[in-house]
């Protein structure tokens, strides 16, 4: 999906996490010499970690583990409806359209093509609610905005203790992608990377570096997702008062936190889609729906119909590679000599 890009590391020059050193005794390998088998070598799915604590621990690299924003989400959505219940709020006029006999109602955003301003609403929310039922405030002193300030404006004093508002998370982000000319999948990889770094490296998203981080995450997104990528110097045009330097060094500290995993699988990115599709319904971001036409049903057909044609294609590739004896015909028998 996207551009896939690798990073092959030697192991000089990979992150040093104590994380990593701790486990080196579980990766000792046996020499002690046995008279049949000679040196025992452990089995390699013996020295990975067990498929629960990566399910649980890497929500970003597992399709089957479930993301982090919508967790944390799902506790101001239950106070909420209970609220709602207790003081017997009414829900007020629907806003939601539904479909008919008559008329249906689809939106414009699909997996592949998604909304560019509803993803890129819901991308800010999930960091949010990441802000906002954060654990504590791990941090790092390179996304510290105290000591990295993107603008010549004086930092607040109390800049660690206000937690920015779900508008002005999305006023910047939406700055940064107007101005790039980024796409709204880079919006959800943006979302991949900035969950598996608080996984990976332990952190918090806290206000003293939520700004840093986003930018991060978005700079390494665009750089892999886009074709055309926006060079880092770009970005000092757009910000006006950060520097290369600052933005060379904050995206070098962000892969090796990363342990220069940028790798999005097509599952992982089909998960947070979803997900914010779900965190949307719950928060009453709908997405822009429009009656289907004419015209678009059409389209929706022949493209239905090309991807129909295109995965019998593969079908049929896939069975002339893979042809089995029980499909063989007009093969010669021979009786077979019984002594």
């Amino acid at each position: 999906m996207g551009n896939t890009a690798s990073c092959c590391v030697s192991p000089s020059g990979s992150p040093k996490l104590p994380r990593q050193v701790e486990r080196l005794e579980d990766y000792q390998i046996n020499t002690d010499l046995s008279d049949d088998t000679g040196p025992y070598l452990q089995h390699i799915s013996d020295r990975e970690v067990p498929d629960d604590l990566a399910l649980e621990s890497n929500p970003s690299d597992h399709a089957r583990a479930s993301t982090i924003f919508l967790s944390k989400s799902q506790t101001d959505v239950r106070d909420r409806r209970k609220s709602n219940h207790i003081n017997h709020v009414s829900p007020g006029l629907l806003s939601k359209k539904y479909s008919s006999c008559s008329t249906i109602f689809i939106d414009d955003s699909t997996v592949s093509q998604p909304n560019l301003k509803s993803t890129i609403k819901c991308v800010t929310l999930a960091i949010y609610y990441h802000i906002k039922n954060r654990d504590s405030d791990r941090s790092l002193d390179i996304f510290d905005e105290k000591m990295h300030p993107l603008s010549r404006e004086q930092v607040p004093d109390d800049y660690s203790r206000t937690d920015p508002e779900h508008k002005l998370i999305y006023r910047f982000v939406r700055t940064l992608f107007s101005a790039a000319q980024l796409t709204a999948e880079c919006a959800i990889v943006t979302l991949v990377y900035l969950e598996r770094l608080l996984t990976y490296a332990e952190l918090d998203i806290c206000p003293s570096n939520w700004k840093r981080i986003v930018l991060g995450a978005i700079l390494l997104a665009s750089k892999v997702w886009d074709d055309q990528a926006v060079w880092n110097v770009d970005y000092c045009q757009i910000l006006k008062d950060i520097t290369v330097e600052d933005m060379n060094e904050m995206e070098r500290h962000f892969l090796e936190l990363l342990q220069f995993n940028i790798n999005v699988p097509a599952s992982v990115y089909a998960k947070y889609y979803f997900d914010l599709r779900s965190l949307a319904d719950d928060n009453n971001l709908s997405f822009p729906l429009e009656p289907l036409s004419n015209e678009r049903a059409q389209k929706l057909e022949a493209i239905s119909r090309l991807c129909e044609d295109k995965y019998k294609d593969l079908s049929r590739v896939a069975m002339r590679r893979s042809f089995s004896a029980d499909n063989l015909v007009g093969i010669r028998r021979s009786n077979a000599v019984l002594s």
